[in-house]
């Protein structure tokens, strides 16, 4: 798998994590974003893998889903992992 592909395949997994996190709090994408001081469409965006963000808006999505950031990942990570088994990448 090149970078590049392996930077969509990222910001896709995260962005599903992402969505699946907020559902389980029972939060909307507007009432997260209005939560940590970001817009509805880039919650949007993130979920459906178009952006990825940075430190500092990963931290603070991670505090409005009341999940720890290392356990995020490692759970973003694990999911790569399947995904790669079953994708072959």
């Amino acid at each position: 798998m090149s970078n590049d592909q392996e930077a969509q395949a990222l910001k896709h997994i995260f962005g599903e994590h992402l969505r699946e996190a907020r559902k389980v709090v029972g939060l909307t994408q507007e009432a997260l974003a209005l939560h940590v001081g970001l817009d509805r469409t880039y919650i949007s965006l993130l979920e459906r893998g178009i952006k990825s963000p940075t430190l500092t808006t990963f931290i603070r999505l991670c505090r409005g889903l009341d999940q720890e950031p290392g356990l995020f990942l490692a759970q973003v990570n694990e999911l790569l992992l399947q995904r790669g088994e079953e994708c072959d990448y």
